[in-house]
């Protein structure tokens, strides 16, 4: 999976860390303030989206009075006690990315999440040492599926995109790293359970977590 890779990009909700389950509950509390039941097809609507994205398609959708910049306030308060008491690192991702480390592997994060959620959890967990370069959807045009992340970290790296290896949990996600022509590696997570076979046909690589990647 290593060969001619120079540089390993990670998404993080689902990814890196067990995070997708608290989503789906802030949705249905948040949406619950204004009366509002949660559509079924909501998560599959908003799946890839930058935060500021889904600010954006939750106003117009729900008709939400509040500014963008509240809506995204309102979700950091709601999630934050969240990351910083109930959210893991997944299983054996310490050890991978002492392993790239070790070999001298450059790394970064590319993920949809906000940024204030983003340093809380990786100061927490202690792993903000690992990465090069950070980067959120909400810094480039388009959300994932674009692959605009991707090529934003790769180059921060200096890696060329065919030389990265990127790992997501996600069909969105997956996507943006293959429109960025990169390598990419499924990861397993719950909440994306049923999507699994989708993962397998459009990843190179599926893992359940990342010890198999060491195993290997």
């Amino acid at each position: 999976m290593l060969k001619n890779v120079e540089a390993v990009i990670f998404d993080l909700d689902g990814t890196l860390i067990d995070s997708m389950w608290m989503w789906k509950s802030i949705d249905i509390d948040y949406l619950g303030r204004y009366g509002i039941a949660m559509p079924d097809d909501l998560q599959k609507q908003i799946e890839g989206m930058s935060f500021s994205e889904t600010a954006e398609y939750f106003k117009e959708r729900f008709q939400i009075p509040d500014s963008l910049d509240q809506i995204k306030s309102d979700w950091n308060r709601m999630a934050w006690d969240k990351y910083l008491n109930e959210v893991p690192l997944k299983d054996g991702v310490v050890e991978f990315l002492e392993h790239l480390k070790m070999f001298g592997i450059p790394m970064g994060i590319a993920t949809s999440n906000s940024r204030e959620l983003v340093d809380l959890i990786i100061e927490k967990h202690g792993i903000k040492k690992y990465f090069t370069t950070i980067r959120t959807s909400c810094e480039v045009a388009k959300g994932k599926p674009s692959p605009d992340i991707y090529l934003l970290v790769a180059k921060d790296l200096g890696v060329h995109p065919d030389r990265c290896l990127v790992f997501e949990d996600v069909l969105q996600g997956i996507m943006a790293g293959k429109n960025a022509n990169m390598k990419v590696c499924a990861v397993y997570d719950e909440y994306s359970d049923l999507q699994e076979k989708e993962k397998r046909d459009l990843a190179d690589y599926f893992v359940y977590s990342m010890k198999e990647v060491l195993d290997m």
